[in-house]
């Protein structure tokens, strides 16, 4: 009888440690007029500085309680996430406005044996899974993808 009284406490230990590895809080502002995902995929810095643009006009334009954005960087668009990336502050500031940033975990696995070591990442980046899957799932859930 022992036994089964251990057994809340293992669906509860499981279930947090599932949750370390989940993927940005989805719908973080349920009250939210818009709901985008933007994708980087491009290595090209102005590209970059774009979505982060992006990212800015909908927070000046919508609020940051009524539009919900979420970057996901995935191939060689994962270099804007790290860690010492020259839009290291612009990240932080989109970050305290409520933007997510995800982290393709394919790319950094890649990106890891080409470098001999895995990239440092901004610390506001949050690894997925996969970045187009994630894309899938956020346009699944309502956003609207847009690729700057």
């Amino acid at each position: 009888m022992h036994k089964l009284t251990n057994i809340p406490l293992l669906f509860m230990l499981l279930f947090a440690a599932f949750n370390l590895n989940a993927a940005p809080e989805d719908n973080a502002k349920p009250f939210a007029e818009q709901k985008v995902v933007l994708q980087i995929s491009d290595p090209n810095p102005f590209k970059q500085t774009l979505v982060l643009n992006v990212a800015t006009n909908l927070i000046k334009h919508y609020g940051q309680d009524k539009v919900d954005v979420e970057i996901v960087a995935f191939g060689p668009g994962l270099r804007l996430l790290f860690k010492d990336n020259s839009n290291k502050g612009r990240i932080a500031s989109l970050s305290d406005s409520g933007v997510r940033f995800a982290a393709c975990k394919n790319t950094i696995r890649g990106m890891g044996k080409k470098l001999g070591h895995p990239p440092e990442l901004n610390a506001n980046a949050v690894p997925v899974s996969a970045g187009v899957v994630r894309i899938l799932e956020l346009v699944d859930k309502g956003y609207k993808l847009v690729k700057p």
